[in-house]
């Protein structure tokens, strides 16, 4: 059996000095593949640095909604070029709207649609953040050129059955973190049974929303067994073959292979 955590942030303080027991952990747990997303373009030579010592990290570069007000023509002109950099990039992100924590919609809309384009024009997936915020999401891809559709993932997703459909509709996946497995997550679990076997996808977030029987703590990767477990469950199938059809689907979205040799996306710094 073998899983991908397909959003993690490991580069955070909480982690220090103990990325060797971490990743110990995650093999233990048969997490093969990582995705380290971020959430401001200044984190990349760090995460960079990681994806160096642990050769089942990936990376992902972008500006998160929360960070909107920071956004300049530097920044914005800097992601395309990291992205460029490192063939360990799969994907921009984390990117998107979030409306909870933050009151400039017009200004995080513009950035959306800004990395977006960036996106578009590397062919890479997006990794979308959103947040109570999932019809103005939706309003603005459907606005744009659907010949240029946007690839990508809706990440730790917490939306209701009407809105999950409405991002399938536009061919996104869909991923689930530790709140699946959470007793009241009643309309998140709805959700997650819905979702097409080929577009269903699993995170953990870390170290955010620790799963149960893990909630409360700190989160790390090889928790996603957890949400694994939790998701075969809710849809009626053995954790084998949740794993390995989740495990396909991050193969597809992001690019790489099950087979793929890390050493061959090790570079010259």
């Amino acid at each position: 059996m073998e899983l991908i955590d397909t959003h993690v942030h490991i580069n955070f303080d909480v982690y220090q000095g103990e990325l060797e027991a971490l990743s110990t952990r995650w093999r233990e747990a048969k997490v093969v593949k990582l995705v380290h997303s971020c959430v401001h373009p200044k984190e990349f030579a760090k995460t960079q640095a990681l994806a160096n010592r642990f050769p089942e990290l990936y990376l992902a570069v972008g500006l998160h909604p929360l960070e909107a007000d920071k956004a300049n023509a530097q920044t914005l002109q800097e992601i395309p070029k990291l992205a460029a950099s490192d063939p360990r990039v799969v994907a921009i992100g984390e990117i998107g709207l979030d409306f909870y924590k933050a009151e400039n919609h017009e200004q995080q809309k513009k950035v959306f649609i800004e990395q977006a384009a960036i996106a578009r024009q590397l062919g890479l997936p997006v990794i979308i953040h959103c947040r109570e915020a999932s019809a103005a999401l939706r309003d603005l891809l459907l606005t744009r050129d659907e010949k240029q559709q946007l690839r990508g993932v809706m990440h730790c997703w917490s939306g209701t059955v009407e809105e999950t459909k409405w991002f399938l509709d536009l061919g996104f996946y869909i991923s689930f973190s530790g709140i699946v497995t959470f007793k009241n997550a009643t309309q998140v679990q709805e959700s997650l049974k819905i979702v097409p076997s080929d577009r269903l996808l699993i995170e953990t977030d870390c170290p955010f929303l620790a799963p149960v029987p893990k909630r409360g703590k700190r989160n790390e990767p090889s928790y996603v067994q957890y949400i694994a477990e939790q998701a075969a469950k809710l849809r009626g199938v053995s954790l084998e073959k949740l794993a390995a059809q989740t495990t396909k689907n991050a193969r597809s979205i992001f690019g790489f292979s099950l087979t793929q040799s890390h050493d061959r996306h090790k570079h010259a710094d």
